[in-house]
């Protein structure tokens, strides 16, 4: 079984990584990974070894709350939770502001000014650490039960340290004074190390609720109340009561809440959300609408069809979600350096001690605990834990609003590298759907009584080109008439009589069996049209030909533009058909593809991926198909249009909703600016610690006597991870053309 849970207590990345490490050898469970933005966990586990309940115990043994239920309620527990959190944290920030204050006051401009200065400066302290601080003390002792360390171990270390030399030093200070030693203290680095790292979590907390913004967004889709027919009458229902099968009325400026049909009705729906097309599309009845669009003028009476998780919208949201818990491999290599990082760091803080009290300045037992405090606050690996996630789940979410879905993070990554792009024909280079796209009737033939006639007789054939036909004389208003007969003739076409007169309609074949008269002027044009991969039906009255049919998978038309910017970005492009030669020629040609390939089966075409890949070449599939779904999963890049199957969607990791192909160079330039925005925020992440630990261990002191204070330096820790998350969020106002 595999599911995703929400999880509350997480405070930074090595949170992530103590569960990950912590639920990973339990008997039972497959595969963990943690999502530490999005505060939520995917497990892999067979519930046969061990229950969920025990899961969810082994994750409160290391201090967290695995929130279980169904999907809703524990969305509904869990965002409860955060306004829970973030209103006492809020409370606890403000707490030791107040008290922490007076303290910085008096030691930094009235030290031995007032009378016993330390003990109330002592007295101040202790609300601020066992209130406002208490939760990075309980954490860090659940951890070191467990033998694992995160973020709050290095506050609570150096925080701990500072107040309890400080508490010595004011109860005994003889003991140093004995010594011809000041017995220091340093209540205000404790305090104002608190106050600054809970303001940065404040920041912190408030910044991660951005990230997620798109998911919020598309669930802000879903109406809370539904008008619906029941009984006969007009009843507002909760969006949560909708049936399905149920008839729903829409009226104007109203969110489709369902997936369903048009029984009734004519209006406009804005799908951009959906589709990213920003013009409303017309509906009428048996339209097919979508969840989440709006409708914007006239009332529509829809049939719910697909409710609940299994709209369009709830596969977006899925999918999205999917997305940003899915981890790149720059984000693995990350979590390992973040998860042996705060044991080094306490290492470093241990040897800092020994040298500077062997050999440091006197008092060197003063230096020696200040100096390792300094160094436990500056370390923090916050910003290294979340300088891939929140670049991640940015991009993710921007591309979801523009209509490129992105299942799997590898993809987002890989996408910018993308050297060989690999399309399919029908409805990824064309629409996918045969129209007709001449009409031609010899110059003696009164073609409207005819076209009443081809009317009749395709109207009673099952052929999608039939069809094509009849759907285009539809909207030339052309009328049936009255047919004697009709005899379908497999694979040739069908013929049939009208006021006692034969009519044949089929393909070439067809005329020559009939030895039907084909006039020089048709055969021509004919000819010509196949020349352009058009498929050409004869109209033959009697034994002659008196008009000719051409019927064409159209080229969509942003293929040819979309085209040209790819190349221009330097990518190769191949096109593979299962057509015949000529036309795949003939598209090729039109769109400005060298290479291609015809006559091409399923199987055939994830070979070719595949033997692209032996060459070196980092290659992108884009297809629409079921039999495009293995070449989709073998690809680098599996790109899916969202008119396609969902089978071509499940294989790809990235799915275009207005299955347009200028949507893929979009797809590859959001992938190259977060892959950007990722590699400047682990730049800054670690630039910041290798400069900064050092400085804190005192390096520059031997030099010019700089010796780095514990405050400035829990404020710097601070500064760090609200600059990565800022720079995240840059991404959102990024221009992607």
């Amino acid at each position: 079984m595999k599911e995703e849970y929400k999880v509350a207590g997480m405070t930074c990345a090595s949170c992530a990584i103590s569960i990950e490490s912590y639920l990973k050898p339990q008997e039972g469970v497959i595969d963990v990974a943690v999502n530490y933005p999005n505060q939520s966990v995917t497990i892999s586990y067979d519930e046969n070894i061990i229950p969920l309940e025990t899961i969810g115990n082994k994750v409160k043994e290391i201090g967290f709350k695995l929130i279980l239920g169904t999907k809703e309620d524990t969305k509904k527990e869990f965002e409860a939770l955060e306004e829970k959190r973030l209103a006492t944290l809020k409370k606890k920030l403000i707490f030791a502001a107040i008290f922490s204050v007076p303290i910085f006051i008096m030691s930094m401009f009235l030290m031995g000014k007032i009378p016993y200065e330390n003990w109330i400066m002592m007295a101040l302290a202790l609300p601020v650490l066992f209130y406002s601080g208490a939760e990075f003390y309980t954490i860090a002792w659940k951890r070191l039960k467990n033998f694992s360390t995160n973020m709050d171990t290095l506050v609570a270390l150096s925080t701990g340290i500072a107040f309890l030399f400080s508490v010595f030093n004011t109860v005994n200070p003889q003991y140093f004074l004995s010594k011809g030693l000041v017995p220091h203290v340093y209540f205000e680095s404790a305090v104002i190390i608190i106050t600054l790292i809970l303001l940065g979590r404040f920041f912190e907390e408030k910044a991660k609720s951005k990230t997620s913004s798109a998911i919020k967004k598309l669930m802000g889709l879903k109406p809370k109340k539904v008008t619906a027919i029941r009984n006969g009458e007009e009843k507002v229902i909760s969006y949560d009561e909708i049936l399905k099968g149920e008839l729903i009325i829409l009226k104007p400026g109203d969110k489709i809440p369902v997936d369903g049909k048009v029984k009734k009705g004519t209006s406009f729906i804005d799908e951009s959300m959906i589709s990213g097309e920003p013009i409303p599309v017309e509906k009428v009845k048996g339209s097919k609408v979508f969840a989440g669009t709006i409708n914007q003028k006239g009332s529509l009476r829809i049939i719910a069809t697909k409710i609940g998780d299994e709209t369009l919208l709830s596969q977006i949201i899925r999918l999205v979600e999917e997305a940003q818990s899915s981890k790149p491999a720059i984000q693995k290599l990350a979590d390992k350096i973040a998860g042996i990082f705060v044991p080094i760091v306490i290492g470093l803080a241990i040897v800092t001690f020994v040298l500077w009290y062997f050999l440091g300045p006197d008092p060197s037992i003063t230096y020696a605990l200040l100096t390792p405090i300094t160094v436990l606050i500056i370390a923090c690996p916050c910003a290294l834990g979340l300088a891939t996630p929140t670049a991640l789940m940015v991009g993710i979410g921007k591309g979801a609003q523009q209509g490129i879905l992105i299942k799997d993070a590898q993809a987002l990554e890989t996408a910018y590298k993308i050297d060989t792009l690999i399309l399919d024909k029908t409805g990824t280079i064309t629409e996918g759907k045969p129209k007709v796209t001449d009409l031609i009737w010899n110059k003696n033939t009164v073609s409207t009584e005819l076209e009443k006639v081809v009317f009749a007789i395709e109207s009673e054939s099952e052929h999608p080109i039939a069809e094509a036909i009849v759907a285009h004389l539809k909207t030339i208003d052309t009328e049936s008439v009255p047919i004697d007969s009709f005899t379908s003739i497999t694979g040739l076409g069908a013929e049939a009589t009208f006021k006692n007169e034969l009519y044949r309609i089929g393909n070439e074949s067809l005329m020559v069996q009939k030895e039907i008269t084909i006039p020089t002027q048709l055969s021509t044009k004919a000819n010509s049209l196949k020349s352009e991969a058009k498929t050409v039906v004869y109209v033959a009255h009697k034994n002659t030909v008196v008009g000719i049919i051409a019927v064409a998978d159209k080229v969509k038309e942003t293929t040819l533009a979309a085209i040209q910017k790819l190349q221009q970005m330097g990518i190769e492009i191949h096109m593979l058909t299962g057509d015949n030669e000529q036309t795949a020629k003939a598209i090729a040609n039109k769109v400005g593809i060298k290479n291609y390939q015809a006559n091409v089966m399923p199987a055939d075409k994830g070979a070719f991926v595949k033997q692209l890949q032996a060459e070196g070449k980092v290659v992108a599939m884009a297809g629409d198909g079921i039999n495009d779904s293995h070449a989709l999963a073998q690809a680098d890049v599996g790109i899916a249009m969202g008119s396609g199957t969902d089978i071509a969607m499940e294989s790809a990791g990235i799915t275009l909703m207005h299955s347009d192909l200028k949507q893929i160079s979009k797809a590859i330039q959001l992938s190259k600016a977060t892959m950007k925005t990722i590699k400047q925020n682990l730049f800054w992440a670690f630039i910041y610690n290798l400069i900064a630990i050092p400085i804190a261990a005192g390096a520059l002191y031997p030099i010019n006597g700089f010796l780095l204070n514990p405050m400035i330096a829990g404020a710097a820790m601070s500064m760090s991870s609200i600059s990565v998350l800022s720079n995240s969020l840059r991404l959102k106002n990024k221009n992607i053309n």
